[in-house]
């Protein structure tokens, strides 16, 4: 982003936050949620997966996807060799099924 258009974005959120224009609005106080993983997802599909969160309703890859991290993390951790194999073994079968569900995904949409 240019300085100037950085400039100009910076002033109308100070003049927001001066007018009180984000007093009150959902999620206030709390952190931005992470939309990190969306950097590579092409902007309907972005859409569609917003849409159904709000609503409550994920597609399976993304609800695989909240649960590498975890395993993940308990492999990181594990302390004997059995536990180790373990929690290998759940992340191999969480990333085959998210995978899967990925490939089906993009073959229902045509891609």
């Amino acid at each position: 982003m240019s300085r100037s258009m950085r400039t100009l974005v910076e002033r109308q959120i100070r003049k927001a936050i001066a007018e009180g224009q984000f007093i009150g609005l959902k999620g206030e106080g709390k952190p931005l949620p992470d939309h990190s993983g969306e950097a590579f997802t092409d902007m309907a599909t972005q859409v569609a997966v917003r849409i159904m969160a709000e609503a409550g309703a994920l597609p399976e890859e993304f609800k695989i996807k909240k649960l590498l991290e975890p395993a993940r993390e308990a492999f990181r951790d594990a302390k004997s060799e059995e536990d180790r194999r373990l929690a290998m073994a759940l992340i191999a079968d969480l990333e085959q099924r998210y995978n899967t569900a990925v490939e089906a995904r993009r073959k229902f949409m045509g891609r």
